[in-house]
């Protein structure tokens, strides 16, 4: 089989494009550059993508024998990710860039190329496994990755592999300096890759720009305080609200609303957060097929966030979810990937974007 290796110069992707070459396949490895100005070096473990990434994922490819590309996804990336990112939050939203990057660019940009040129499969550093082509959470539960995958199709998964599913973090450092890779001890990524400062308002408000509203008290229409743009704020949101202190009952103040029409940011108690109904377009179904009537399920809204018991069904283009258990501080804007409740529940069911949420 024809492999393409996505190399991002990091220690998982390594090990997966390694296990790729042993299981003998013919593998070609591929750096994305997917900024416009790429940094010479990382910042730490924030960022990617730098000119250093690209040389360590060369030289792993070197050790390995295999030839090694670097493909320029820039302009897609700027498009598809960093400006549906912008948008998204000018709307009042919430997204996971993790998750448009995965859709939009590895396996869709990137495997639509792999295809043409005559590859079988795209194979990433992901933690996840594929198992009779249904995607599955990954052995190490804390790395697990199959939330942000969760948006993939069936059509998709099936040139997809994901070589490291089954191994644990700490085996797969092992493994590297075993094969005398030297990103064996390289630190993770973290945090938004295209905001390698951690600022992400400071981000935001460089390409928005000034948008002055309110924030309201959410039960007594108060007016509490004035902020530069609905942007700078998420639901469930604690922190930077720019009010005096905490409500009337001594207890704080978290965002519980967000209106981008009126740039009105409202704030309320704790159980405000409370939903137990969500709604969802864009729905992705892992196994090429709608589920047909209510099914039992398990919801998770965030990467390596709580996941909790449901019942979904697909009512015209839009996938609705009952909660039996609520969930807190959800927002517009959010995936949310749906799990098969059997005793392992780790196989991915479907996906949809989070239009609204309902507290009944």
């Amino acid at each position: 089989m024809r492999v393409l290796a996505a190399m991002s110069g990091g220690v998982d992707s390594s090990v997966a494009a390694a296990r790729m070459v042993d299981a003998g396949h013919e593998v070609v490895g591929v750096h994305l550059a997917l900024s416009r100005s790429p940094g010479t070096l990382r910042t730490g473990s924030r960022g990617c993508c730098s000119k250093e990434d690209a040389g360590d994922a060369r030289r792993v490819a070197d050790v390995l024998g295999i030839p090694f590309y670097v493909w320029d996804f820039a302009d897609k990336f700027a498009e598809d990710v960093i400006d549906d990112f912008v948008s998204s939050y000018e709307r009042g939203e919430t997204p996971n860039p993790c998750v448009r990057c995965n859709e939009k660019i590895k396996f869709s940009a990137l495997a639509a190329k792999a295809l043409a040129l005559g590859f079988d499969a795209v194979a990433t550093g992901h933690y996840a496994r594929l198992a009779e082509g249904r995607l599955r959470r990954a052995v190490d539960r804390d790395k697990d990755q199959s939330y942000v995958l969760g948006v993939l199709t069936a059509q998709q998964l099936r040139h997809a592999a994901f070589p490291i599913g089954d191994t644990p973090k700490p085996a797969i450092r092992d493994e590297a300096a075993g094969r005398g890779l030297a990103v064996a001890e390289k630190p993770d990524s973290h945090d938004i890759c295209f905001i390698p400062s951690g600022d992400t308002r400071a981000f935001l408000g460089a390409r928005i720009g000034v948008r002055r509203g309110t924030v309201v008290d959410d039960a007594t229409g108060a007016v509490l305080a004035e902020h530069d743009g609905v942007h700078g704020f998420t639901i469930g949101q604690r922190k930077g609200l720019g009010i005096a202190g905490p409500g009337p009952d001594g207890t704080p103040r978290y965002v519980t609303a967000i209106d981008a029409d009126s740039q009105t940011v409202r704030v309320g108690a704790a159980a405000d957060l409370d939903v137990r109904s969500l709604t969802g377009v864009r729905p992705v179904f892992t196994s090429g097929a709608p589920t047909r009537g209510p099914i039992e399920c398990e919801v998770q809204v965030r990467a390596h966030g709580e996941v909790v018991p449901g019942v979904a069904e697909l009512v015209g283009d839009e996938l609705t979810v009952a909660l039996r258990t609520p969930l807190r501080g959800v927002a517009a804007g959010q995936t949310m990937v749906l799990y098969r409740p059997d005793p392992a529940g780790d196989e991915v069911v479907a996906s949809a974007t989070i239009s609204r949420s309902g507290s009944c």
